[in-house]
């Protein structure tokens, strides 16, 4: 495993991190089990959410936590384990966005399934229009101040949000965001846009999710031929199945192929490296659901991309600037 600090802090994190938006995995030992095994390879960075739930089908918000802390009672002081907060976790009309009352109760709720004093990272999972950016960075950093949270980040954000999310945290002398986490993958490279320059500018980490562009870069699927029985894009995700393997990603998973081929890699492995060839990503989360994955997603590390092979693949998804989550 490889390790970064973590944009200007001086935390260190494994290049690939762990997300627990579990989507095909049987049951919470099969979770659990994944957990421990990222652990095995040396993956010290966990991402979770208090919306994030089992088989993400609708069962209960936090069971993800809830699985993460049977592990953590283990392995606590030695990973990094980030979780998030603004997604709607229930029907009352409290239960989502990024007020004050929101953050401070689940915060206390995160704790307690995660059965720890701390998160290491806790996360804005997205931008909160409804509610002043003063109140909610208050808060974060009044988290920071009692220990309930050692750092602060943004996710789904655009980069005009960071900067004004730094700007105010500047003016009113509160604890700076230290990353952002944003899609990216060859399927979608709408954070080049923006959003890397203003990273490069400020010195943030960059945590990226969906290498595999939900599975699509995995390998499985082919443009022209339907889904796998059984498989995510036959059931839940049918409806986007033809939209999104179209032409321009049959050129990518031919170029995919190649390049994972000369490697003697898997297209999923060329997939994420091709993600941590870019200076800015810290980490790429893998989304893995079994520990078979895990097995499979490592073989993204030790290894590089040419420069070469990163100029075709460049070339080969120019153009794909649009959100896939």
């Amino acid at each position: 495993m490889e390790y970064v600090s973590f944009g200007k802090a001086g935390v260190k994190v494994s290049r690939l991190a762990l997300g627990l938006a579990f989507r095909r995995q049987p049951d919470a030992d099969t979770a659990e089990r994944t957990i421990e095994r990222a652990i095995d390879h040396g993956i010290n960075f966990l991402d979770c959410a208090n919306a994030y739930g089992l088989n993400n089908d609708g069962s209960a918000p936090g069971s993800s936590e809830g699985v993460l802390g049977r592990v953590l009672k283990r392995h606590r002081d030695d990973l990094f384990i980030s979780s998030k907060v603004y997604a709607s976790i229930g029907d009352g009309s409290n239960d989502g966005g990024s007020s004050r009352y929101h953050i401070m109760r689940e915060i206390d709720r995160t704790l307690a399934r995660l059965d720890t004093d701390y998160i290491d990272l806790y996360l804005l999972h997205d931008y909160d229009h409804n509610t002043p950016v003063d109140e909610t960075l208050r808060v974060m950093d009044d988290l920071v101040t009692a220990g309930k949270i050692r750092y602060v980040g943004v996710s789904n954000h655009r980069a005009w949000q960071v900067i004004k999310a730094l700007w105010t945290q500047d003016k009113l002398g509160l604890d700076p965001l230290i990353c952002v986490q944003e899609p990216y993958n060859l399927l979608n490279r709408d954070v080049e846009m923006e959003m890397l320059p203003a990273i490069r500018s400020h010195g943030l980490g960059l945590m990226t999710y969906s290498p595999l562009a939900v599975g699509l870069l995995s390998g499985a699927y082919v443009p022209g031929e339907a889904p796998p029985a059984g498989s995510l894009y036959a059931t839940a995700r049918a409806h986007l199945y033809e939209r999104e393997m179209n032409a321009n990603a049959r050129n990518i998973l031919d170029a995919l192929h190649e390049v994972a081929a000369s490697h003697g890699k898997t297209v999923a492995q060329a997939a994420i490296n091709w993600v941590l060839s870019h200076p800015e990503v810290s980490a790429a989360i893998t989304g893995g659901d079994t520990p078979e994955h895990m097995d499979d997603n490592i073989g993204a590390i030790g290894w590089s991309i040419t420069g070469e092979e990163r100029e075709r693949l460049d070339k080969v998804s120019y153009g794909q600037r649009r959100v896939l989550r």
